[in-house]
């Protein structure tokens, strides 16, 4: 159901408001026009700011000299506590934001006071916990053609007037029982919604699919693993590739003169490798396409361009998914289109988006499981004993689990040249085990012997990279893993918000710390910024998450402990 605010008002002052709604977004079309607005700094038109995700913006009214002096403009409770993940869009002079559990709302704001102008409220099934694998997120919303589109954790799409809320269509993407669920918002290219869903931890195929954003009618869709008769077929032991994973469960990017569009799938599944393979680091051609990998796909058809693959064989649970961030650089003297990825498994890659070749790859946390990755296979150089399987218990693998780097987005700055985002500083014992499928049940095929802490006594840390020099620049410790995702701007600020509540602006150049702002829950998700009536605003989703840091041993149980569940949106101004 949808609430107008407006409608609730008198009349006269209903017509007066909704002109000026009217003024300020009209229903433009996706792609073209889309890009446009992306382009004017005022806006922040997606997740990760434009189809670049590079979470960076042009405005420089907030300085280093004057960001001391931010102050809380408006706050908005979101109605739900844990998980709070999303990043608001602004559009003109409208702000759109979801809340965590289904989402149980979806709000338009005056992005200049808070005033709620509409909130729509999905009838989300009250049984959808067991078959969300890691707490009840949602990313926000993809606009395009005058809609507001976001997907549901029982695995819907659904459009809605941007201006008014009223729903305009809902479809059923897939069947959530079977552990499908949908947290993050679609990427909208042309008159397309395109959109993935998670399931790995459920034995669930993965696949990226396309939807009319007119009448919201399949128009495509390509499944991230192979079946027999495809490229990479045999790559899958025996039917293995049905309930392979792969998933496409985070944010996608797009390049527009290419026309080709990039999604990072999850692990494969089960685990448990011995199903899928050899069972062993000598997988040989059993690398299982698909899985823990980068896919280039091409935006109208589906078509699968170019793949490449970070953790082949995965049997540590290294999701691939983290966003693709585009830039042109200049890279050996050459200038190169590429894609930066800080990968789960602990390598920074840059890739050369035209083609999918690997142009570099390091380690930007301490990681054992690999020595390197070869460079001209692009395959890991692994430590055999650092691989689990149904007859080994591999100790001590670092990164653990939950990656190096989880979902929460980085950003780059062009200026700086560097890239941020949170690392973890976490390992793992495992072990692989058997076990049987069963629809809509965790299906992993894995027995935990222990988390552990990495070497340095810390949980994580935040980290600016340069990708170019192929180093870290500098970086800032935390006690604490799983920190929030970062922000950049054009006056030399990088923002981001930590475990412990605390979001923070900082000197893009060199770390150091110029303000900060207790907000009283952790904080997950990034940033963003923008302008209304020439003022700039900052703006942050708050509420920890309570589901991934009973996976992190010592330092996960601090986590939990260090600050209570919330869900506010901060909005701050000079």
């Amino acid at each position: 159901m949808y609430q107008s605010i407006l409608s609730k008002k008198k009349i006269g002052l209903s017509i007066v408001l909704g002109l000026l709604v009217s003024l300020w977004v009209q229903p433009i079309a996706a792609n073209d026009k889309l890009q446009f607005l992306a382009t004017q700094s005022n806006n922040w038109t997606m997740f990760g700011g434009d189809y670049s995700n590079k979470r960076y913006s042009q405005l420089d009214q907030v300085t280093p000299e004057n960001v001391s002096e931010l102050n809380v403009k408006f706050t908005l409770q979101l109605g739900s506590l844990r998980a709070q993940e999303s990043v608001p869009v602004v559009i003109g002079n409208m702000m759109y934001v979801t809340s965590s559990h289904g989402p149980r709302y979806v709000f338009a704001l005056d992005a200049a006071t808070g005033e709620i102008i509409w909130k729509f409220t999905p009838e989300i099934p009250p049984d959808i916990e067991p078959t969300v694998c890691c707490d009840l997120g949602n990313r926000g919303i993809g606009y395009g053609e005058g809609k507001v589109v976001f997907g549901t954790l029982d695995a819907r799409l659904i459009a809605l007037d941007s201006m008014t809320g009223k729903k305009l269509w809902e479809t059923k993407v897939e069947d959530f029982t079977a552990g499908i669920a949908i947290t993050s918002p679609p990427l909208i290219v042309k008159n397309l919604a395109i959109i993935g869903y998670a399931g790995g931890e459920y034995g669930v195929r993965g696949a990226l699919q396309s939807y009319d954003l007119t009448t919201g009618k399949q128009v495509w869709k390509t499944y991230s693993i192979p079946a027999p008769n495809e490229p990479g077929g045999d790559t899958w032991k025996g039917d293995s590739y049905k309930r392979g994973g792969g998933n496409m469960w985070y944010v996608g990017s797009y390049d527009p003169a290419l026309n080709l569009v990039y999604y990072g799938t999850s692990n494969a599944s089960p685990w448990d490798g011995a199903i899928r393979g050899p069972d062993s680091s000598n997988y040989g051609k059993f690398v299982n396409s698909g899985s823990a990998s980068t896919l280039a796909f091409n935006a109208d058809t589906g078509k699968k361009v170019w793949e490449y693959q970070s953790t082949p064989h995965d049997v540590w649970d290294y999701d691939g998914v983290s966003e693709l961030v585009l830039e042109d650089m200049k890279i050996d003297g050459k200038m190169r289109k590429v894609a930066m990825k800080a990968d789960r498994n602990g390598f920074f890659y840059v890739i050369d988006r035209e083609d999918g070749e690997l142009i570099s790859a390091d380690k930007f946390v301490y990681v054992n499981w690999a020595k390197k990755i070869d460079m001209e296979t692009g395959r890991p150089v692994e430590d055999p004993a650092k691989r689990p399987t149904r007859n080994h218990k591999a100790e001590n693998i670092c990164p653990h689990l939950v990656g190096a780097k989880n979902w929460q987005p980085m950003a780059y700055n062009p200026k700086t040249k560097l890239a941020y985002f949170s690392t973890n500083n976490l390992c793992m014992t495992l072990k692989g085990a058997k076990q049987e499928y069963k629809r809509g049940q965790w299906w992993l095929g894995k027995e935990f012997g222990g988390f552990l802490e990495g070497p340095g006594g810390f949980g994580g840390e935040f980290v600016a990279w340069d990708p170019i020099n192929r180093r870290r620049a500098w970086t800032i410790k935390s006690d604490l893993p799983y920190g929030g995702g970062a922000m950049t701007t054009a006056s030399g600020l990088v923002f981001h918000g930590d475990g412990s509540g605390y979001f923070k602006a900082l000197d893009a150049n060199n770390g150091r710390q110029l303000w900060k702002f207790n907000a009283g829950s952790g904080i997950l998700t990034g940033a963003m910024t923008y302008t209304v009536n020439g003022n700039q605003y900052v703006a942050i989703v708050v509420g920890k998450n309570t589901t991934m840091p009973n996976f992190m041993g010592d330092r996960g149980a601090k986590y939990i402990a260090r600050t209570t569940e919330g869900g506010t949106l901060f909005v701050f101004g000079l």
